[in-house]
């Protein structure tokens, strides 16, 4: 899931918002349940369903910007809103019919104002990531960075819930060493067999590990080049090259996460690159190992589009979302590089969930529509989509 997204608000407003304005959104309601509906009149050119294309639309919504989906065994999907350039009224949410949204797991979580900013450990500061790992249960990964400048001390946090009950089963908090105020902690992997929480920190680069039984948390690899972004690479989305204000190319750091299906594995890749590397998870969990032991365990896997979401199926194929090609690919075990599909309604293609019935569903999060990277003036894009398909044999 990339970080870094901005919208036509100012950051400055925004971040005057999220702090002092409450759950409300600057486009809806306070108090109200979310309902944004998206429609294609608002779309790019080429926003119609191509005819060949498997994907189906299960939400869309125009504002504001959404990043994450996880899908809960019997089928309850949820999404996550982060407070970057909005301060959405409910940051993560269960989505249901008619692109509606209900407050997950209550108003109060997602609440982030004065009156509450001496409880950061009971709030959505800024939530990153949704995933629902394979017993069912809904972790929710929070950097409490809003508006991406700095951590809110104390608020750094993995949140496991019961998507059942709606209860709040176990908060992780993350000391500064592990999250600095500069982090900005972008995606998650549960491994039940041994317990343990997998993170991508893509703020400034790392990889953080849980011990799910202590709470301990520790940062690893932050000074590996497999965890930073390629310096000098340009990237682009549908031809447009991420340049920010400043005519700096983006740098996004470690991003995209995925676990074998075995638990020994753990893949990752900056966005800002087109390598995949992957490291033994039991090395991770080994603490004796000192930072250049654990570098010499990192293997590079091989050359990938720019990839934002990953993850990986039973037979260890490797799925990636290409933002450069709009489209959903596949890496073979023997490094075949396979479309999937190609589809410009995939604007920046961002997080898969799978499920077990073998459905796979993505987001797209437009990234490259953004202010940020058009000297300063949005251009006309689709909504947000939540996708679902049936995952290729």
């Amino acid at each position: 899931m990339t970080s870094l997204r901005f919208h036509p608000l100012s950051l400055s407003a925004a971040l005057a918002a999220a702090l002092l304005g409450g759950c409300s959104s600057p486009d809806s309601n306070s108090g109200t349940a979310a309902t944004s509906a998206a429609s294609d009149t608002t779309a790019t050119t080429g926003s119609a369903t191509p005819g060949n294309s498997p994907l189906q639309v299960v939400a869309e919504f125009n504002d504001p910007q959404m990043v994450g989906v996880a899908v809960a065994p019997g089928g309850q999907v949820f999404a996550c809103f982060p407070r970057w350039d909005w301060n959405p009224s409910y940051p993560i949410a269960k989505v249901g019919a008619n692109n509606t949204l209900t407050p997950y797991p209550n108003a109060s979580w997602c609440m982030w104002n004065d009156s509450v900013k001496s409880e950061p450990l009971k709030h959505w500061i800024c939530p990153q990531s949704v995933f629902a790992d394979k017993s069912g249960m809904v972790w929710v990964l929070d950097p409490a960075s809003p508006g991406l400048k700095f951590t809110v001390p104390g608020g750094p946090k993995l949140v496991k819930t019961d998507p059942k009950t709606g209860q709040v089963l176990l908060t992780i908090p993350f000391p500064e060493a592990v999250a600095p105020r500069k982090s900005y902690l972008n995606d998650v992997r549960i491994d039940l067999q041994n317990n343990y929480a997998y993170i991508t920190e893509s703020g400034l680069g790392a990889l953080v590990v849980v011990d799910l039984k202590t709470l301990k948390s520790r940062r690893l690899l932050d000074k590996h080049p497999s965890t930073k972004a390629v310096k000098g690479l340009v990237i682009k989305a549908e031809g447009h090259p991420m340049i920010d204000l400043q005519g700096k190319p983006a740098q996004f750091n470690a991003d995209g996460i995925a676990l074998s299906t075995d638990n020994a594995y753990l893949y990752y890749c900056p966005l800002t690159g087109h390598t995949l590397y992957r490291i033994k998870t039991a090395a991770l969990r080994d603490p004796a190992l000192t930072e250049a032991q654990l570098g010499q365990q990192v293997e590079t896997v091989g050359e990938i589009p720019g990839t934002d979401g990953l993850e990986i199926d039973a037979a260890n194929n490797v799925y990636l979302t290409s933002f450069e090609q709009s489209a959903l690919l596949r890496r073979t075990p023997a490094g075949k590089i396979e479309t999937l599909v190609k589809d410009p309604r995939l604007q920046w293609p961002d997080t898969y969930s799978f499920t077990a019935d073998g459905t796979l569903y993505v987001t797209n999060s437009g990234i490259h529509k953004t202010p940020n990277w058009n000297k300063g003036v949005g251009q006309p894009r689709q909504p947000f989509r939540i996708f679902k398909m049936a995952l290729p044999k």
